[in-house]
């Protein structure tokens, strides 16, 4: 259940106002400034309620104080109000409060109001969650998100008792590709290897990301090592065939190597010992002269 926070001195009107709402959602009173800092530092909040009763509420220093402090700059916050004067709203909105409600209370309209800035917290922090899964640059799975799934999709093989392929992808001569032709254009080429690898690796036992600079990790359940290293093969034939200028290498287009390993993996076993197999097949890949995959 939801949480909300009230801050107001005036018991007897917080108390309305949790009746109004704690159907729907957990209720918080406190009814002085320092309590409602401490109850913030230790709750997760989706909305704060905020008496001008409170007496740190002159100059709406106690909003200030909300706003400084980082835990409570999601969530939105509304003032509760006897009458809301035109000036006195203004300003507590430039100073953060996103809206007023006013006493005598209407039960529908608080409900409606609060139920209104809950959701749009809850989307913004959908978005923000989103945003931080995925890769602004290339749109496939970010590191943070690899980190989640890696041990999901481990635990699962040893469950199910199938192989799992730990897969590492590097550009060839990366840096060398920005320092030729500028990082604008390494950006571009990163994101259209990434958007061509990407379907690839689509199917629901397939987990692709970006794993830290022109690196990315795929995590593949099921099939045999030939199998998989067989797939990967032709994946690196199609990013050749991007026929992105590469002068920089022997050859004329920018490629990838791959490095990876396949086990059926045991209770015992330890997943981050598997991709250092697949890094240290991704260097083999890189001496045998790029543009391959060698496999464990």
């Amino acid at each position: 259940m939801k949480k909300i926070l009230i801050i107001d001195k005036n018991l007897e009107e917080a108390d309305l106002l949790k009746e109004i709402l704690e159907e729907d959602y957990e209720i918080k009173i406190s009814d002085t400034a320092k309590g409602g800092l401490e109850e913030i530092n230790s709750g997760r909040y989706s909305l704060i309620l905020l008496s001008e009763t409170i007496p740190e509420m002159t100059d709406f220093l106690l909003l200030k104080k909300l706003q400084e402090k980082v835990v409570s700059r999601n969530f939105p916050i509304l003032v509760i109000a006897d009458s809301a004067q035109a000036g006195e709203e203004e300003r507590g909105i430039m100073l953060g409060a996103v809206d007023y409600i006013t006493s005598p209370f209407k039960p529908m309209l608080v409900r409606s109001r609060i139920h209104t800035y809950i959701k749009l917290y809850e989307y913004r922090i959908h978005e923000e969650q989103e945003q931080a899964m995925t890769d602004q640059l290339t749109g496939v799975s970010s590191r943070r998100r690899y980190e989640l799934h890696n041990i999901v999709k481990w635990r699962e093989a040893v469950r199910l008792q199938v192989p799992i392929s730990i897969c590492m992808f590097d550009l060839d001569e990366f840096r060398s590709y920005n320092d030729t032709y500028g990082y604008p254009a390494g950006d571009k080429a990163l994101a259209r290897v990434a958007k061509l690898i990407m379907p690839e690796l689509k199917r629901s036992t397939d987990f692709f990301a970006r794993y830290e600079g022109d690196r990315f990790i795929a995590i593949i359940l099921g099939g045999t090592a030939d199998d998989v290293s067989g797939h990967l093969r032709k994946i690196c034939q199609e990013v050749e065939n991007l026929h992105i200028t590469n002068k920089t290498e022997a050859s004329e287009w920018l490629t990838v190597s791959i490095g990876g390993a396949t086990v059926i993996p045991q209770i015992r076993d330890e997943y981050e010992s598997y991709v250092k197999a697949a890094e240290t097949m991704l260097q083999e890949a890189k001496k045998a002269g790029k543009n391959q995959v060698a496999w464990k």
